[in-house]
């Protein structure tokens, strides 16, 4: 649930095979459960290929302002689907006369842990029982061999572990091993492995100490129990997470890791299908439709999505007019052209709020545990652990505490956004906590983000407004 990653289960493989296993077909999504119109879904593949099907309904949209939103990770379509249609839902509502609304919803390969809540999306016994304890509940596993495919005995076994949790540091051991090979670590060039987190090469037994700890701080039951039940052995800073603690409670920490694997992947992933996806499409649409007017909005990793889109807007264009990131899982020292801990290097996205004709909006919450906890725990994590979740400001997210070290960008609380709206260009960030406050533990209120209030503020970065 940190930036080394995203999550859920759409699968790799390419766009047209996602589009044909998920019911797109021709109709590239149109109007798909969702309840505003025009709609389509702009779809990419794990490479940032896009499906030129759905490519072409977007270019045939009749509109003057087109929202293009991106998931996070804790999406298959189906949720994606029910994400965008709810979010969605008050723009007709809230925008000028003068403004013909397109709605698209980009749809890119992800992986969902099915036992991260999301609030409103998730009934009663929709989620993995807790009776799966650290065990991966069915769902979780399918969704695993659809994003790594053709590693069907790895995951075997990590399932078969996890499951009995055995009280063995070779067991711990293994299972790290396995983790490893799945995150693609072992095969990273020496040159970059610098660039590796610290939580897939450290002793395994002591990252999933931390990871548990982190878990219970988190309110989630690090050992895969149900809370109530646990008794005090496991408290965080209880002897359950000691040195030379029993083994057994350490399972849930392993299961962490194996989540933080995926994260790790689709950190990556989002990246490239911003880069190379997005962009290119979104500048192409603009050079055959130079009127239309694309306002981005991201959602957790798809806010890195739509911000790495950036990348390939030319200098000097003005058709994308505004950018909202809404608990954006990567650093929140991003759009810095001077980094704080070291003056001769900037963000990996230095400067290209510039490249926005309108601001870069960053909607923060302390009630995210995924970016407030894990996010800095799988940026930074090193050996020392007595230091490892007294997390300094170098590894923040910008989805917790918003836009740093970008001179005069101001800070506003999410009331004063909507009352006096947002400055016409540059960083802003809006704290959303007294609106994005709800979710379950792990992840807390990450996902906590279809309000009015936030769709309000899309239409003042945009200029859209009655």
């Amino acid at each position: 649930m940190a930036d080394i990653g995203g999550g859920f289960g759409i699968g790799a493989g390419t766009a047209a095979g996602i589009a044909a296993g998920t019911g797109l077909g021709a109709a590239a999504g149109i109007g798909i459960g969702i309840g505003v119109g025009p709609y389509t879904e702009l779809t990419f593949d794990s490479e940032g290929d896009v499906d030129r099907v759905t490519q072409g309904a977007v270019a045939r949209m009749e509109a003057t302002d087109i929202l293009v939103f991106a998931h996070g990770w804790n999406s298959d379509r189906s949720t994606a689907t029910r994400l965008y249609d709810r979010f969605f839902a008050p723009f007709p509502g809230l925008v000028g006369s003068g403004v013909r609304l397109g709605y698209v919803g980009v749809v890119w390969p992800s992986m969902r842990f099915s036992d991260e809540p999301i609030p409103d999306f998730d009934a009663p016994g929709a989620l993995a029982e807790p009776g799966f304890g650290t065990a991966l509940d069915p769902l979780t596993r399918r969704a695993l061999g659809e994003f790594w495919p053709g590693r069907q005995a790895e995951l075997d076994r990590v399932a078969e572990l996890l499951e009995e949790r055995p009280e063995s540091a070779a067991a711990f051991i293994e299972f790290g091993a396995l983790v490893r090979e799945l995150a693609g670590v072992d095969a990273v060039p020496a040159a970059v492995a610098p660039a590796v987190p610290a939580l897939f090469t450290d002793d395994v037994l002591e990252v999933c100490r931390v990871l548990a700890r982190a878990l219970a701080t988190a309110g989630a039951p690090a050992d895969g129990t149900d809370l109530a039940a646990r008794g005090p052995g496991l408290a965080v800073g209880g002897p359950g997470f000691a040195a030379g603690g029993a083994l057994r409670g350490l399972w849930g920490g392993a299961k962490e890791l194996l989540r933080q694997a995926t994260y790790y992947k689709m950190k990556k992933r989002a990246g490239v299908v911003g880069e190379r996806g997005l962009g290119p499409v979104l500048a192409q649409l603009a050079a055959d439709r130079p009127a239309l007017r694309f306002h981005l909005i991201g959602h957790s990793f798809g806010a890195r999505v739509v911000s790495f889109a950036l990348r390939a807007v030319p200098d000097g264009a003005r058709y994308v007019k505004s950018v909202t990131l809404l608990q954006g899982a990567f650093s929140h020292y991003a759009f810095a052209d001077r980094l704080p801990h070291d003056r001769s290097n900037g963000g990996a996205l230095r400067g290209l709020q510039r490249r926005v004709d309108g601001p870069v909006v960053a909607c923060h919450s302390p009630h995210d545990s995924a970016l407030k906890l894990f996010y800095p725990l799988a940026s930074r994590m090193a050996g020392d652990s007595a230091g490892l979740l007294g997390f300094d400001e170098r590894w923040g997210a910008i989805g917790h505490d918003g836009v740093q070290a970008v001179p005069g960008a101001p800070r506003l609380s999410l009331d004063t956004a909507l009352r006096e709206g947002v400055p016409a260009a540059g960083c802003v960030s809006v704290d959303a906590g007294s609106v994005v406050r709800r979710g379950g533990a792990p992840s807390g209120a990450h996902s906590d983000i279809c309000h009015e209030e936030l769709a309000r503020v899309v239409v003042a970065a945009g200029r859209m407004g009655r």
